[in-house]
């Protein structure tokens, strides 16, 4: 197949002028094509790879930032946000009177707020009530005002507050009774709806928690030996102020308001991160310094500098001699240029001058004649 081949293109084309003037110039035009359309493919290729990858990165660290800003803030809420109320069920205890069948001491209970060391959150203000469920009984009726009263005591069982509140049930006339009753017949009768009146009572209006001494137990008292009821329950509910009051009543607006700071604030860090790191002529510097530390405490080198600094002391104090030699005019012995050399260098660091040391050698040549 490749002889008749041959064979075909020799018979077209004897002397080969098409095959070296049109086949190749073409075969090579279509070559070097192909390799430029895939050399710009393969950049395109890798231009399209490195801008996913920075989308990528992009949009993981605007992520990430989102995340941080909304953690921050949640973190905060539930550090500083305490419970905004805790319900204890209240179960009376009283006395029977066994010739009457009444009570004959007053309704109290025993509420454990909390097994742990603290329930309440120090220096919240706190509302402590008691809700008295009442039906409209002919006896409740009659019976008029009560008192109610509370001790708060901690786990040691010390007294840290005691309070007592009048309590009586809202007055309807017989005429709005009547009518009501009427009204709201269908629904007594489906049982969808009790002739009963909540008596909420406030003992602590603003009860503030002490660190010392937290609260977890607490004493009711109903001064009354002729009420009724159906439940009593305990309500401690936060009063918030300030900027509790803020993220309780308008959690959204907070929200936004808090995330948008953390964002602003952790954009700028990283901003300024990224550009300090982005340059790196101080790491450089850094790491030359670092470098250099290292070298110079290596145990060659600290006892080359000392050997050399003993070495300048000896150059210092061979100049010294030959200087006072110098200016004596004579030659002096060693004993005398180290007595000099001593006294120069105890001296205030100043070198004396030439008269001065004429005048000393002087002295000391009369005083030995």
């Amino acid at each position: 197949m490749n002889i008749l081949l041959r064979f075909i293109v020799f018979c077209l084309d004897p002397l080969g002028l098409g095959r070296r003037f049109l086949i190749r110039p073409a075969v090579n035009l279509s070559w070097n094509v192909y390799d430029r359309v895939r050399s710009k493919a393969d950049e395109k290729v890798g231009t399209v790879r490195e801008l996913v990858l920075r989308l990528g990165l992009i949009a993981f660290a605007v992520v990430l930032i989102i995340w941080l800003a909304v953690f921050m803030y949640a973190a905060f809420y539930y550090v500083y946000m305490p419970a905004i109320s805790h319900t204890r069920p209240v179960h009376m205890q009283f006395k029977t009177c066994l010739e009457t069948s009444t009570p004959c001491t007053f309704p109290h209970a025993h509420v454990s707020l909390t097994k742990k060391q603290q329930l309440l959150m120090v220096g919240q203000a706190y509302k402590v009530i008691v809700n008295i469920d009442m039906p409209e009984s002919p006896q409740n009726l009659e019976l008029g005002m009560f008192m109610v009263c509370a001790e708060m005591r901690d786990y040691d069982s010390m007294l840290r507050g005691h309070s007592c509140r009048s309590a009586m049930m809202r007055y309807r006339s017989p005429l709005i009774r009547m009518i009501s009753t009427w009204a709201l017949s269908p629904l007594y009768v489906l049982g969808w709806k009790e002739e009963f009146q909540q008596v909420p009572v406030e003992i602590f209006s603003r009860y503030l928690e002490e660190r010392q001494h937290p609260i977890t137990d607490v004493y009711v008292e109903i001064q009354s030996q002729k009420i009724q009821f159906y439940t009593v329950t305990l309500h401690i509910v936060a009063d918030f102020t300030g900027l509790r009051y803020i993220m309780f009543n308008w959690p959204v607006l907070s929200a936004i308001v808090a995330i948008s700071t953390n964002l602003f604030f952790i954009l700028v860090v990283f901003l300024l991160s990224w550009y300090h790191w982005s340059d790196a002529k101080w790491l450089h510097s850094m790491q030359i310094k670092y470098a250099r530390l290292t070298k110079s405490l290596e145990p060659g080198v600290i006892l080359s500098r000392a050997s050399s600094l003993r070495d300048d002391d000896d150059l210092v104090a061979y100049s010294d001699k030959s200087d006072i030699a110098d200016v004596g005019g004579d030659t002096l012995s060693d004993v005398d240029a180290d007595d000099l050399v001593l006294v120069k260098k105890s001296g205030s660091g100043k070198r004396e001058s030439p008269d001065a040391l004429r005048k000393r050698q002087s002295k000391k040549t009369t005083a030995d004649h």
